[in-house]
Formats: C-alpha cells, structure tokens, sequence
C-alpha cells in the first residue's frame, strides 16, 4: 500500500494552480473537467504519481469557498532550506503566517505558508531524528 494523493477543494482553481506550481515549485501533472458533475480536478506534486504522493485541487464549480472546519491540520514539505524558501515564497506572492525558525520544545527548523483558500503549509528542513 502507499499514499496516493491528498484532496483539497479549492474555490479559484486557477489561483491555486498558480500557488501549488508558481510559488511552492510543484507541476500540474494532470487536469480533468467532468461538465455532468460540474466539477474539474487538478493533480500537482513534486514528480509523477507512480511514485510520489500528489494533492488532487478539486473545484466544484458552484462552490467559490469552503469553510475549512477545525479537523484539518496541514500539508508538509521538505525544503533544503526553510529560511530561503519563504524569502523566495514571499517574492513570489506567497503568504508565510509563521516565518522560519526552531520548532517549540524541539530542534527541527520550520515555518508555515498559507495557499489561496487559506490551507496551511508547513515547510519542514530535512530531518535530523528529532
């Protein structure tokens, strides 16, 4: 078994196309509009899904926001670098909501980003066994 994909409705598909792939350096691997359901899905990541896991951006096409509830915690990415990644995050538009730093009661550095609909990104340095 392996994780395939996580879904996340998003209400300007277009918008969040360009976050997932202009700002945080994913690729669209794949777009499908299905006009009886009124619905397109998009698939981003970071490399094809035979081997990697990928986020499926679902805009129903009636729906332009979601509440996100209290359920949903966060995406997370490795980046070599969180500090540079959120300078270049913010260059490119992107939202960071808590900048670059150590992780509270912990060693990991860390900082959080937020998309167009107001999910959070967690940008995480490479793991060091803490």
């Amino acid at each position: 078994m392996r994780l395939l994909h996580t879904m996340l409705r998003v209400g300007d598909l277009d918008k969040s196309i360009a976050f997932y792939t202009d700002v945080l350096g994913m690729t669209l691997l794949r777009r499908k509009d299905y006009p009886d359901g009124r619905f397109t899905l998009a698939f981003v990541g970071y490399g094809n899904e035979a081997e990697n896991s990928v986020l499926e951006l679902t805009h129903n096409w009636d729906t332009p926001s979601y509440d996100l509830g209290n359920g949903y915690g966060h995406i997370a990415i490795e980046v070599n670098d969180v500090y540079k990644a959120c300078e270049q995050i913010k260059a490119s538009g992107g939202k960071v909501v808590r900048e670059a730093g150590p992780m509270m009661h912990g060693s990991s550095i860390l900082a959080f980003v937020e998309d167009p609909d107001g999910y959070k990104i967690e940008l995480l340095s490479p793991s060091r066994g803490d």
